[in-house]
């Protein structure tokens, strides 16, 4: 079955940026496909029991969805084995790509938490086709030294001559016609000041500045820092407004878990004054070395460099109760899981401000908590990805 071309009817939409159709029974994830469509597509994996996938090499019917590709290098005219990865969704039109962004967060809630929900996914300032956000970028080296993106689920260097979801002055550096001999990737990014640059390898870290607002924080160039242009100020406006005042007290244990260089605790601290005491814990040591330097205008703030998972496990088990706290998550893409959300539960902050980048692994967080006596309260979704399936979710939980 491997390689062979099928006409399939494509129904709704899955997680990770692909469609769902079905041939004899059987489940197809379909690539470069919408909901509604019937397309050719082409079994790129048949291993799977349950399921195969396929990627789309023409359209019989199209979605009144379907756009030119803002990638040209990705359109539906390419082999699906030179198509470049990272930008999935950008054959969709735009509002129509955050309808679907909010389906399968809908989704995701209903199933593995039992929650209804009609939120919206909200824009960013910036241009309305989606494009020229990303102040980050990572292209990898192929072993002629040539840099460019992966193809889509591949770790095969593809390449191209323009990167348009990059903005105007990542674009503008990139070397894509350029030789790195022996390098495996390099990345390109523009701080908020100082121009775009270029880190190639393993190089020695260089310290920025990433201005928020008037704020100021430190940060590694090959740290963690969000992409689009608007991130950082959209997350700390989310933040600060999904934390209800009632329940917030600025002399309580808050915290600020998986904080990297202290963005979300001065958030906190911004909204609700220089006494407020909040820890942020994060296990990269250059990362609490800079929350410690950014939130230095707090005198009730503090850094730790620590696992999430075993400092947050050992708080609880101390016997400490955080009643009066607000706690600030914003864990990597796999989300908190069991044992954090086990933690928290025992030690029960009067609210949880979730910051989540995966709907899955928020959903099923929200199920665990869920479990433990904490209901969803506010739930907000940002389209911090134009062009990608990716949303970003900010969702308040509170004691039943």
């Amino acid at each position: 079955m491997l390689g062979r071309e099928l006409d399939l009817e494509v129904t709704n939409v899955a997680h990770g940026g692909i469609s769902v159709a079905r041939h004899d029974g059987r489940v197809i994830f379909v690539s470069d496909a919408i909901p509604g469509e019937t397309v050719r597509a082409r079994i790129t994996e048949d291993s799977k029991k349950s399921f195969w996938r396929a990627d789309t090499v023409s359209v019989i019917s199209p979605s009144e969805f379907r756009q030119p590709h803002v990638w040209s290098a990705a359109g539906i005219d390419r082999d699906p084995r030179d198509r470049p990865g990272g930008a999935e969704f950008g054959h969709i039109r735009i509002d129509h790509q955050r309808e679907l962004k909010r389906q399968v967060l809908a989704d995701s809630l209903k199933r593995m938490a039992g929650v209804e929900s009609n939120v919206a996914v909200e824009a960013l300032p910036g241009r309305e086709d989606g494009t020229g956000w990303r102040t980050r970028v990572r292209l990898q080296v192929d072993a002629d030294g040539r840099p460019g993106p992966f193809a889509a689920r591949s770790h095969r260097v593809i390449g191209v001559t323009d990167l348009p979801l990059a903005t105007a002055a990542v674009q503008e550096a990139a070397p894509l016609g350029q030789r790195f001999p022996g390098e495996e990737h390099i990345e390109v990014i523009e701080p908020s000041s100082g121009g775009a640059r270029l880190i190639v390898g393993r190089q020695k870290p260089m310290v920025i500045r990433e201005l928020v607002g008037e704020r100021e924080f430190r940060v590694d160039d090959g740290g963690f820092w969000q992409v689009h242009r608007a991130a950082a100020e959209t997350l700390t406006s989310a933040v600060q407004a999904a934390i209800d005042d009632a329940l917030f007290d600025p002399r309580a244990n808050n915290l600020d878990l998986y904080g990297g260089v202290g963005l979300l605790a001065a958030a906190v601290g911004d909204r609700f004054g220089s006494t407020t005491r909040i820890t942020t814990v994060e296990s990269d040591p250059r990362a609490t070395e800079h929350a410690g330097e950014n939130l230095s205008d707090w005198l009730g703030a503090r850094a730790v460099t620590a696992r999430v998972e075993r400092w947050i496990t050992q708080l609880a088990a101390s016997g400490e109760r955080l009643e009066s706290a607000t706690v600030i998550l914003d864990p990597p893409r796999a989300g908190a899981g069991k044992d954090v959300v086990a933690a928290l539960s025992t030690l029960r902050p009067a609210q949880v401000v979730y910051v989540a980048c995966d709907p899955v692994a928020l959903a099923r967080d929200v199920g665990l908590f869920r479990e433990r006596g904490y209901e969803l309260a506010e739930l907000r979704a940002f389209d911090l990805f134009p062009n990608t399936h990716h949303v970003e979710a900010v969702a308040r939980l509170i004691r039943g």
